[in-house]
């Protein structure tokens, strides 16, 4: 008999939701809903439900579970939102929000084409329509804004300024921010007003640096 994915993928939900990681119907339903293990290479697809980061080429990684839980918390996406998702990777943060905000709501930038070709071919595959762009994800993507959340699967020195002008009054940026290329602590900013925006600190975290004009050189 083969792996049984269902039933790998609820046993990790449930955790996620005992160690008080859920605590939302509607991202605890985005993880139920998407098949983590089509998104992972096939060497560590054994680990695709394990609460852990996995190496998905190029130097880049899939965040573990949990930490991918705290930022769609975070986030209080609602359906029909807009999402720019700085760092598609394997696609898989993307078919998460997706399945929470709807078809044609979510716009991924990615630095790397053979990582844009991957995600894109993998949300394809499961039914996912999120637009995938190739580019330098700390300039945004100007053509698609306003958006209501820009959420960064890499680590960046500080919030870039293009974010900030891309993301609606009201909206949120919810990244990973630091002085060091490798640990960061996750921030929520919230815009306010045209000029204003409050913000909170909250989980220490790890992610991949953010490589580009505003954010880490390569």
């Amino acid at each position: 008999m083969g792996r049984d994915w269902d039933r790998d993928r609820k046993e990790l939900t449930d955790k996620l939701q005992g160690w008080g990681y859920l605590t939302s119907p509607t991202v605890r339903d985005a993880f139920l809903g998407v098949p983590r293990e089509r998104f992972v290479p096939e060497d560590v697809r054994r680990s695709a439900y394990d609460d852990v980061p996995l190496p998905i080429g190029f130097g880049q990684t899939i965040s573990a579970p949990s930490m991918i839980a705290i930022m769609l918390e975070e986030a209080a996406l609602l359906r029909g939102e807009s999402v720019l998702e700085i760092g598609t990777g394997c696609g898989y943060n993307a078919a998460l929000l997706a399945e929470i905000v709807g078809p044609d709501r979510v716009v991924s930038i990615e630095r790397l084409p053979e990582l844009a070709d991957l995600g894109r071919a993998n949300l394809a595959a499961c039914g996912y329509r999120v637009e995938v762009v190739i580019g330098d994800g700390t300039k945004g993507h100007a053509s698609r804004a306003p958006y209501d959340c820009v959420i960064a699967t890499a680590g960046a020195p500080r919030i870039p300024k293009p974010w900030m002008e891309q993301t609606k009054v009201g909206g949120r940026i919810i990244a990973p921010i630091g002085r060091s290329r490798l640990n960061q602590t996750l921030v929520t900013a919230r815009k306010t007003s045209d000029s204003k925006w409050e913000y909170k600190e909250g989980t220490p975290c790890a992610f991949v640096p953010l490589i580009g004009s505003e954010g880490w050189r390569d």
